[in-house]
């Protein structure tokens, strides 16, 4: 099965294009690649922070039941 892929341009301050050219190439990838695995990361990161906190919301106490 092959994933369907959009394009679409994306501008980056010259500085930011230019400190991930040169993470991309000491990682071994393009830097398109490393935006992808780098935007993946990100997604996962604030899904799985949303799931925990709303997880942990459930079973904590509120300030108004401590006191």
């Amino acid at each position: 099965m092959t994933a369907r892929v959009s394009t679409f341009s994306l501008r980056l301050p010259n500085s930011l294009k230019a400190a991930v050219e040169k993470l991309a190439a000491a990682d071994g990838t393009s830097m398109n690649q490393f935006l992808v695995m780098a935007a993946a990361e990100k997604l996962a990161a604030i899904t799985t922070a949303e799931a925990f906190f709303a997880e942990r919301s459930g079973r904590g106490n509120s300030l108004s039941d401590a006191a």
